[in-house]
């Protein structure tokens, strides 16, 4: 199995979450304009972000999202286990049942990629991410798309 978009678009969240979340929350609307990710499903994400303490959400004027432990604590795979994603490369999801009740063949390999992915995953944290030059730079791009759109539509 692949990562769906439910994964995915928690990681993309959560990158949001921390490149804007300096001083002040950052509210699911603001995430929905940037990242073009539904208000419904993001909330439906963040429940689950919140209660693996992930995200704390402040209440009120100005409120919203922040993480719920520092930047550099928040790995990949907490956050894709937060919301329910396996990543299983097995066709049997690891029941050894992939070929007539026993293991298939190449069971062990696609188990050992599925570590490899986990580990990849543990080891990069949203720190990484926000100090990445190429995440910045999609950021900037996008922002400075948006700034060009608005003014656009305001003539």
């Amino acid at each position: 199995m692949k990562l769906t978009t439910k994964g995915r678009y928690a990681i993309i969240a959560m990158a949001d979450l921390v490149l804007h979340s300096r001083t002040v929350p950052v509210s699911l609307k603001e995430i929905t304009k940037r990242q073009s990710i539904s208000l419904s499903y993001l909330e439906q994400l963040f429940s689950k972000l919140k209660d693996s303490d992930l995200v704390q959400s402040i209440r009120g004027p100005g409120g919203g999202y922040q993480l719920g432990r520092d930047s550099s604590e928040i790995s990949l795979l907490d956050i894709i286990t937060a919301v329910d994603e396996k990543i299983d490369q097995t066709q049997c999801g690891g029941a050894m049942n992939c070929n007539k009740d026993h293991p298939c063949l190449t069971h062990y390999i696609w188990t050992e990629l599925n570590e490899k992915i986990n580990q990849y995953m543990r080891d990069i944290t949203l720190s990484d991410i926000a100090t990445r030059e190429d995440v910045k730079s999609i950021m900037i791009f996008r922002e400075s798309e948006n700034v060009n759109n608005y003014q656009r539509q305001k003539k």
